[in-house]
């Protein structure tokens, strides 16, 4: 899998975004991993480089030949902060448009190039307090690194938590502006209107449009072959999925959310996942999700697009009101012996805010 064309510098997406990572990997344990043959030359276990400057340099023409190879760079759930028995990232996939217009195999005939056992992990119709906030918080406890497409209006009420997720090291798609889970039958300046007004707004929200990925996802997956070219027309990588949790169903609860999601990713053996930031079951679920992922001997693949990341955006806080919990519900997660966790829910989100999403 090839790459775009990208700067050799400290300013490439890789390296500035990932080199922390790499430069823990000091040891032997770097060379053993490579598979490419453009990688192999310069696949040597670490400390047989020099010190110093040189090392640096070569760390970063290391990166750079795994970027335009397509290899990915690996991370290990050892290096996790505090968790030594983390899920963890095993490895960066950089994926282009030019290669990969589609992928998720519930819909297209290609997807993603995972070995057995791997998964990545993707949230939709993000971004929503607190659900947003619990969910980054037990990916970053597990040193996990997610896929997000973001609904433009909920990127428009809270910029803030846009750019968290995306401080937080996740890869931020898109969604369309309004979520019409009718997308297909809407008249084609409709959906242009929903398409780029979607990227627009979750760029605004970001403050830095290159930090948004070419990442498309269609809601409901409801796609058509209309619809597919003008998205690939648009130079956009159209996402659907190879396995689901169905953790929007109405009462489902964190327990069969869990056990639907291994028992269709058992079934593949590997796949994009699909859940949503945005209810509370998925934030109870998620915790036990990720153990079941480690116990079935899964590894996280986070997928960026490749070329140029900026390494972060500017924060901003968090409006008074949902700083303090008090909108639009709190959610209290503990969790027992065998991992099953509780919750205290407060006040009913108003569905007339944002209408039915899913």
């Amino acid at each position: 899998m090839s790459a775009l064309p990208i700067k050799a510098d400290i300013s490439t997406t890789w390296y500035v975004r990932f080199v922390p990572i790499a430069l823990a990997l000091v040891g032997s344990q770097l060379g053993s991993v490579l598979t490419r043959p453009a990688a192999k030359e310069i696949g040597r276990p670490l400390h047989q480089f020099e010190s110093g400057r040189d090392f640096v340099r070569k760390l970063r023409v290391f990166i750079c030949v795994l970027m335009f190879t397509g290899a990915s760079v690996p991370v290990f759930a050892m290096q996790c902060p505090g968790n030594p028995d983390a899920l963890g990232t095993s490895r960066v996939l950089a994926v282009s448009p030019n290669e990969y217009s589609h992928v998720g195999s519930m819909q297209y005939k290609q997807t993603l190039p995972l070995a057995d056992h791997e998964v990545v992990l993707t949230f939709d119709d993000s971004p929503l307090p607190p659900y947003t906030d619990i969910i980054l918080k037990i990916l970053a406890s597990q040193c996990v690194q997610a896929n997000y497409f973001l609904i433009g209006q909920m990127a428009n009420a809270y910029p803030y938590l846009v750019r968290r997720i995306y401080n937080a090291g996740h890869t931020v798609g898109t969604h369309t502006l309004h979520h019409p889970l009718a997308l297909k039958h809407l008249p084609l300046p409709l959906v242009e209107h929903e398409v780029d007004g979607g990227i627009a707004a979750v760029e605004a929200a970001m403050g830095d449009s290159k930090a948004v990925a070419p990442f498309f996802r269609i809601p409901g997956l409801s796609h058509s072959d209309a619809i597919d070219s003008f998205l690939a027309s648009r130079s956009l990588v159209t996402w659907s999925a190879d396995a689901v949790a169905d953790d929007w169903f109405r009462r489902i609860t964190p327990q069969q959310i869990v056990q639907r999601a291994m028992q269709r990713l058992n079934a593949r053996g590997r796949g994009i996942l699909l859940l949503h930031d945005i209810h509370p079951a998925t934030a109870l679920a998620l915790p036990s999700l990720l153990k079941e992922l480690k116990a079935h001997g899964y590894k996280v693949v986070h997928v960026v697009p490749a070329g140029e990341l900026p390494k972060s955006v500017p924060e901003l806080p968090a409006p008074a009101v949902i700083a303090s919990g008090a909108w639009p519900r709190v959610l209290h997660t503990s969790g027992s012996n065998d991992g099953t966790a509780t919750a205290i829910l407060h006040h009913q989100v108003k569905k007339s805010v944002f209408g039915k999403i899913h």
